[in-house]
């Protein structure tokens, strides 16, 4: 016997299901960008590739293994859920990155190097290039309260043993006579016409840690006093952390002196942004790894008062003044000039990891759409003549549970778009034809669950039960089988999901949210509509509900059963 199904609600589970619609498309309309329309995959509406050409401090050739690595760490960095579509692809020493849109700013971010070190600094000054337009004032930071960024550290602070004097004031004008010297960005040698690009690239990195990372004070003095913050930086991404560094800012108004790396960003555990209330400003935190968190507290406790510098990739991202203690395993955060969307870039960056090399960006090209609207197009057209066609035959078979079938499945196929809205919207899911494919096969299961249902309905009334009373316990055995096809499905999906790459990622997330889809729509819209259908008189009627020759076979077992039994009895009353 089929087990209690206990009471049952219809009007309350079509009250909630009608609730989560209105909750998502509210969000759908009211936050946001406000925009109705999912994000569409390259090969739908195209993209923005910029080609990332490989630089070596040596100039050699960059291996394959690096290449790959840094293939990976780009691919987990745009991919952080695998489904916003993009590509990063190796060419022969480049890689390539295309993403959806015509945002180019978006695949230059992911080429970043991402190096982070925590340097101590040893002196600033206000760069060459701001010296015109900021006027040099010495403002000591507030108790409590760490440095803005670009903000010389305090006067009063002790500086590092053998830095050199001028280190919190800028330096003075220089006399003509040195004039020539000073011009190590035109000093290196032969011209490029000589060099290949990577022996080009290799002797600008070299010439520029022979003056901003040299151990000698007055070639370091040079080096802040000539430094071109608003040029491109040959040594982004290649300094040598064992060295001091001549560093700008990143708004390019103040220059750093700073000296050996004491942390790298390999010991960086976990990133994240946030809103800091109380500053007004967004932050990124940091929390390090064990041996990290043992130097850093080792550090604070040993430097309050002086500046640490944040550096990425060869500039000084924040360099707030140490104001205490910081316990081994607490949190530290980064400061800046940061917009809500550059400190969860910048966090999303540090947490995946640098990559080994650094690369050189060209310009952004505009990508037309591989397969295009018109495919698109085509094949929703061919996913609804196929839906029409498995409507017209629920229609005929199951007639009143066809209808049914049908409401359901739109009202499914409302849930699905509205998900898809949010989930481009918030964690830049994009939909490609492998996505497509992905909720087509996801609605056909849907469709398999109401089957699985009727025909346990149909079993029951075999056996001779009404309508009324066939349908909860056609329920209670046909969830079971439900709940375990649906299981089955999604473990299917996260193993696929978590073993592919690309656009196959794309098809196995859609097909596990078709999948929980599933279970909701049958659990909160088809279970409480038959519920409602088999109180009805008018929807009971063998006639309109398409049960008829069902019962007709359970009157038949009937009277065959019966006819079976009095022979039965007549044998035995003979006897």
């Amino acid at each position: 016997m089929a087990p209690s199904t206990g009471a049952v609600r219809p009007a309350r589970s079509l009250v909630i299901f009608g609730l989560i619609v209105a909750v998502l498309y509210a969000l759908v309309f009211f936050t946001g960008d406000k925009s109705p329309t999912p994000k569409l995959g390259i090969d739908l509406q195209g993209g923005t590739r910029v080609t990332l050409t490989a630089r070596t401090p040596d100039g050699s050739q960059p291996s394959q293994d690096s290449l790959r690595r840094a293939q990976e760490i780009i691919e987990t960095r745009v991919n952080g859920l695998g489904v916003s579509g993009s590509e990063v692809v190796i060419d022969g020493d480049n890689l390539v990155i295309t993403v959806p849109g015509d945002d180019s700013s978006q695949a230059r971010t992911l080429g970043q190097t991402a190096r982070l070190y925590i340097r101590p600094v040893l002196g600033s000054q206000v760069s060459s290039n701001a010296k015109a337009q900021v006027p040099v004032t010495q403002t000591p930071a507030p108790a409590g309260a760490p440095a803005p960024e670009g903000a010389p550290a305090p006067e009063g602070a002790p500086a590092p043993e053998g830095a050199p004097a001028p280190q919190n004031r800028p330096f003075p004008a220089q006399e003509p006579a040195p004039a020539p010297a000073p011009e190590p960005t035109t000093a290196p040698a032969p011209p490029s016409g000589d060099l290949s690009t990577a022996d080009q690239a290799a002797a600008e990195i070299a010439e520029a840690k022979k003056t901003r990372q040299s151990t000698d004070p007055a070639v370091q003095q040079q080096a802040m006093a000539t430094l071109d913050c608003n040029a491109a930086d040959p040594l982004q991404g290649n300094d040598d952390p064992t060295l001091p560094l001549v560093a700008c800012s990143t708004d390019g108004t103040t220059v750093y002196l700073l000296g050996p790396s004491i942390i790298d960003g390999q010991e960086i555990a976990d990133a994240t942004s946030a809103f800091n209330s109380q500053q007004a400003r967004h932050e990124v935190s940091l929390t390090f790894k064990s041996d990290g968190s043992t130097t850093w507290a080792q550090f604070t406790a040993a430097n309050i008062g002086k500046q640490a510098a944040f550096t990425l990739d060869s500039k000084v991202v924040s360099a707030p003044v140490v104001q205490g203690a910081t316990p081994a395993g607490s949190a530290t955060s980064i400061t800046g000039d940061f917009t809500a969307a550059g400190a969860k870039e910048l966090a999303n960056t540090l947490k995946y990891g640098s990559l080994p090399l650094s690369f050189s960006a060209s310009e952004a090209e505009t990508v037309s759409a591989t397969l295009g609207l018109a495919s698109l197009q085509a094949g929703l057209i061919a996913g609804l003549v196929g839906l029409i066609l498995v409507l017209l035959y629920c229609l005929i078979y199951y007639r009143m549970l066809g209808v049914l079938t049908a409401l359901s499945l739109v009202l499914s196929g409302v849930l699905v778009y509205a998900i898809l809205v949010l989930l481009g919207r918030y964690i830049g899911f994009t939909l490609d034809l492998a996505g497509i494919a992905g909720l087509i096969i996801g609605i056909g299961m849907t469709a398999d669950s109401f089957v699985v249902y009727f025909e346990r309905i149909k079993d029951e009334m075999r056996e001779g039960r009404s309508f009324r009373s066939a349908v909860p316990r056609g329920w209670a055995r046909a969830r079971r089988t439900i709940l375990s096809g649906n299981a089955v499905s999604f473990i299917a999906a996260a193993v696929l999901y978590i073993l592919a790459v690309g656009q196959v990622r794309g098809f196995a997330f859609t097909l596990g949210l078709t999948t929980i889809l599933d279970v909701l729509v049958v659990f909160l819209v088809t279970h409480p509509l038959v519920h409602l259908a088999s109180k009805s008189d008018f929807w009971s009627k063998p006639s309109v509900n398409g049960l008829g020759a069902v019962q007709q076979v359970a009157r038949e077992r009937k009277t065959a059963a019966t006819s079976v039994h009095n022979a039965v009895g007549a044998q035995a009353k003979e006897a």
